[in-house]
């Protein structure tokens, strides 16, 4: 091919260790930085059409396997490789490409860009079929894999992505395939990386990943779909966190995480399906967390990292972990807003009994009636303060045991020192005070003393206040009880 007849010596090594599959390493020192490539010189240079022509060739020797493995070299022009099929392996790593790569609709048997330096990366629809990697790799543009299908693992440990501008996310992996995991700790994204509607089979590691992207979107992974765990501890996320419509099959753990997008949402992991859910020992999320019309099978959540606002409306969980007083997992849904949502209190309350704590489960529902109160009208709010005050909403009966002493006991000592007069002497029974106050404490018991005795002046007026008491009280009590046994 008219390419390959003016060989530079640095393609002659490469053209000959290509059907042999042996490397070719152009670096002069041990770890070169690629960066530098502009300062190479022509023995370490290599034309992209050249490596082109070589790998669309495909030269072969009976007995070897070709590959492309090259290090340390400087790649001027672009590597367009648009719908080509290539069966040899392609290892380029330690290399400076002038040019962004073009791999659109490429077929590839494995790729592997590791510790290079590229202006970016065009590879929409492109497959692999065993590893792509682009480990410790620093992109300076766009980094375009939109719709590829990779049947092994995504290798982007240390990575960096960065680009002149944000008119577009800096990696682009929506509607990604990927066969087994997608590694990626420690990388560093200037710019939003986007996932939505990718697929990956395995497990996602972010581990100490970097996602800068303040006052926008810093990992758009809508419709994300895992089928093991996420590991992003220690992750930091400047711009807000997306994952709307995902499912996780195993657990999404967020230990130690910093998730910053003040002013805005953070976290937003809303109409999710996930296994576990970890968010605690990390700093307190600066802006909103909503977490609505999720599904979580076990949601492990630290009071001190949640924010102002927090969105939990038809919220499910089975599990709330680390077991805290009803009192701290409270604060989580006051921050709601000024709606109120009765489904985050009974599903706090599922949570409690789960584990056995009713105590807790009946301050949550006491939380709930006093938190309904304030979206009534000025007498529904009345009748809740007497039903508050008296029993606790039922959730308090031993008040109402309180309160009833303490009314005896007033009836009694007023009417013991002053006894109201019979209404027919002949025919009264003996007075008592302490039965005389509950005939009138009792609505539905009679002991016959109220009948028998007329009292007057304040005595009468003491004699009202004991029966309309004793009407609301059990009025109260008979709701109370109702409100319970309706909910066991």
């Amino acid at each position: 091919m008219s390419e390959i007849d003016d060989l530079t010596p640095a393609e002659l090594r490469i053209r000959r260790a290509f059907p042999r599959g042996e490397p070719v390493d152009f670096r002069a020192a041990e770890n070169e930085d690629p960066a530098l490539g502009d300062t190479w010189g022509a023995e370490r240079t290599v034309r992209a059409r050249v490596l082109r022509a070589l790998l669309l060739k495909a030269p072969q020797e009976d007995g070897e396997i070709a590959a492309l493995k090259i290090t340390g070299a400087r790649i001027t022009g672009v590597l367009d490789l648009k719908y080509a099929t290539i069966d040899a392996a392609i290892r380029l790593s330690h290399c400076h490409f002038d040019g962004a790569p073009d791999l659109y609709g490429a077929r590839l048997r494995q790729l592997n860009l590791s510790k290079s330096v590229l202006p970016g990366l065009t590879s929409g629809t492109l497959r692999v079929e065993g590893v792509l990697r682009m480990t410790d790799c620093r992109m300076r543009g766009p980094v375009r894999l939109g719709g590829v299908q990779i049947s092994g693992a995504l290798f982007m440990e240390r990575a960096e992505f960065t680009a002149p501008d944000d008119s577009e996310p800096v990696l682009q992996l929506n509607q990604a395939e990927i066969g087994d995991d997608l590694w990626a700790p420690e990388m560093r994204a200037h710019g939003q990386v986007r996932l939505t509607g990718a697929s990956v089979a395995g497990r996602i590691n972010v581990q100490d990943a970097e996602f800068h992207h303040p006052g926008g979107t810093a990992l758009d992974a809508q419709n994300l779909n895992v089928g093991a765990h996420v590991r992003a501890r220690c992750v930091r996320a400047r711009g807000r966190v997306e994952l709307r419509g995902s499912r996780i099959s195993g657990r999404l753990d967020l230990l130690h995480a910093h998730l910053s997008h003040p002013g805005d949402t953070a976290l937003r992991a809303s109409s999710c399906v996930i296994g576990e859910l970890w968010l605690r020992r990390g700093d307190r999320i600066e802006g909103a967390l909503n977490l609505r019309r999720s599904r979580i099978e076990i949601l492990t959540l630290e009071p001190e990292m949640l924010p102002d606002q927090v969105h939990l409306s038809n919220l499910t969980y089975t599990v709330l972990a680390p077991h805290e007083p009803a009192e701290r997992r409270l604060l989580m849904l006051e921050r709601e807003g000024d709606r109120y949502e009765p489904y985050g209190y009974e599903q706090l309350t599922a949570a409690y009994r789960h584990v056995g704590d009713d105590d807790a489960a009946r301050l949550v529902q006491l939380a709930k009636q006093r938190r309904r109160r304030t979206t009534l009208t000025w007498y529904g709010r009345l009748w809740g303060y007497a039903q508050d005050a008296t029993v606790g909403y039922g959730f308090r009966p031993l008040r109402a045991a309180v309160w009833l002493l303490s009314l005896m006991a007033i009836g009694s000592i007023a009417y013991g020192l002053d006894h109201p007069r019979p209404v027919k002497a002949d025919e009264a029974p003996d007075f008592n005070p302490v039965f005389y106050t509950l005939d009138l404490l009792l609505p539905v018991v009679n002991f016959g003393q109220e009948s028998a005795f007329a009292p007057d002046g304040w005595h009468q007026w003491l004699s009202y206040a004991l029966i309309i008491t004793g009407w609301i009280l059990a009025t109260t009590i008979l709701a109370g009880v109702t409100r319970t046994v309706s909910r066991q």
